[in-house]
């Protein structure tokens, strides 16, 4: 049995575990609605859909404000996402990993001290422009209309922003229902 004291007790697991599944719900949603906007005119609002991947980091770190918590809770809702899309599985796992690594590597230039929301809203404008630039050119944007592609960009920064909004208020709640108290 883990130590009170311990940075991964069974209770900071189980908090994470809880935050995966509930994530990972969305995550699986949004997994079935990519294809269906990526084959759209809509394509541009792709940014609004892979933002809401950030939510499992958001809601563990500011629940628990404890290191590794954004990884494992990103791992566990990737998990679950892949219930539901299991091809796409990969990629689930692969962009967990991506937004949790940002997410701890924020925290850690801050040695898991500072928890105010613009730490957690820098993590957001770098995965923002990152999945920006990134699937501007895989999925070959630049061929789309000039008004879309500014769209497309601002979309793609601005959805992580927004869902990491979400995420911040979502895991004030659960400290207010008493989810973090020891």
């Amino acid at each position: 049995m883990a130590s009170p004291s311990s940075s991964l007790s069974t209770r900071v697991l189980l908090i994470c575990a809880a935050v995966g599944v509930a994530t990972g719900i969305i995550g699986g949603i949004a997994g079935w609605v990519t294809p269906i906007l990526l084959a759209s005119p809509l394509l541009f609002l792709y940014g609004l859909v892979l933002g809401s991947h950030v939510l499992p980091g958001i809601i563990a770190q500011e629940v628990l404000r404890k290191p590794l918590v954004a990884l494992i809770t990103h791992v566990i809702a990737a998990l679950v996402s892949s219930a539901f899309n299991p091809a796409w599985a990969l990629r689930f796992i692969g962009t967990a990993l991506l937004f949790g690594a940002i997410q701890e590597g924020v925290a850690a230039l801050t040695r898991y001290r500072a928890w105010g929301a613009w730490r957690f809203f820098i993590s957001a404008g770098v995965i923002g422009v990152l999945v920006a630039v990134v699937v501007f050119f895989a999925a070959h944007l630049g061929t789309m209309p000039l008004w879309a592609q500014i769209a497309y960009l601002a979309v793609s920064v601005l959805g992580p922003v927004a869902w990491t909004a979400v995420g911040l208020a979502i895991g004030a709640a659960l400290s207010r229902a008493g989810v973090a108290r020891r």
